[in-house]
């Protein structure tokens, strides 16, 4: 009589908590499982490409598609190891950024369900959240402002790891891209730690293609259109050597008379290149047209040297 009564009133009192919402709370763990591992495989697809024979088809489908399409209007192939460690790296980036984001909504959502399930009443704990979302975002609104400035960086493509910038405080080599701060390597070796809220303008020297710009200065005494003519042609014979020519985009222009001072006449030439072998293409022009001056009698500026105190 007693067994039978204990059973009634385990069946009957306490059904709710010992079956009904543990399975609940069981099934809210399982679907959030399961949402997590699909939204995580659906982020993959979106931002990893599948590597197959055909590069093109393999990667049509990618968030990283307009990368690639870039890459392929300034003559580049997508097949690039510099493009596809671009490629990999804002993958990674953007992909981890979906994740967390993923898990944190889906175990925000469990948490409550749970509490809800087990009678609490959540209300006041959404309010809450709510409150302390303000106040943190009053709190830490650099914070929030450089990972917002770091993804729409990502998601626009304005640099990556690679590239030369100018952002303004440092000019150099990017180093890493993150979602809060970006490191470039400058000239002098100097790593710059750069907020990604702080970057209100981006100059990249390394996205499409690049302008040599040749200055070369002449006499006033001398005559500038041979000096024209010389220096032309020695520009359009170097363009074509084998360890140039990779580089060269279009046929030099022979812009003229740049500038004119008491000292000297400046002559302006220019070529569109590779981005980022402007640098190498210009020291290689400057070289052959000086070189071609001297060979060809054209007078260089003379320098004025100050006097020596005591002299």
């Amino acid at each position: 009589m007693s067994i039978s009564l204990l059973s009634f009133e385990l069946t009957d009192t306490h059904r709710d908590w010992l079956i009904d919402r543990p399975l609940t709370i069981l099934s809210y763990i399982v679907v959030a499982v399961l949402l997590r591992y699909v939204l995580h495989k659906v982020i993959d697809r979106m931002t990893k490409p599948r590597p197959t024979v055909d590069e093109d088809t393999s990667t049509k489908r990618s968030i990283l598609r307009p990368l690639q399409e870039r890459a392929a209007r300034n003559g580049v192939g997508i097949g690039d190891p510099a493009v596809r460690e671009r490629r990999i790296q804002r993958a990674q980036t953007i992909g981890s950024v979906f994740k967390s984001g993923v898990s944190i909504v889906v175990l925000a959502w469990v948490v409550l369900q749970t509490l809800a399930t087990l009678g609490f009443n959540v209300a006041p704990f959404i309010a809450s959240a709510g409150i302390a979302g303000v106040a943190l975002g009053f709190g830490a609104q650099n914070l929030v402002r450089d990972f917002i400035s770091g993804m729409f960086m990502l998601l626009e493509d304005q640099y990556g790891v690679g590239d030369v910038v100018d952002v303004g405080d440092a000019i150099g080599t990017v180093e890493s891209v993150g979602l809060r701060v970006t490191t470039i390597r400058d000239i002098d070796g100097t790593l710059w730690y750069c907020r990604n809220g702080e970057i209100l303008r981006v100059g990249n020297m390394s996205q499409g293609h690049a302008v040599a710009v040749v200055d070369v200065p002449v006499a006033p005494t001398a005559n500038v259109d041979r000096a024209q003519q010389v220096a032309f042609r020695a520009v359009l014979d170097t363009v074509e050597r084998d360890d140039l020519a990779a580089f060269v985009l279009e046929k030099p222009e022979l812009l003229g008379v740049n500038s004119v001072t008491a000292g000297a006449v400046t002559l302006r030439l220019t070529v569109r290149v590779r981005a980022g072998k402007q640098w190498a293409v210009r020291r290689a022009l400057t070289g052959a047209v000086l070189e071609a001056f001297d060979s060809s009698g054209i007078e260089s500026p003379s320098l004025m040297l100050a006097p020596v105190a005591g002299a």
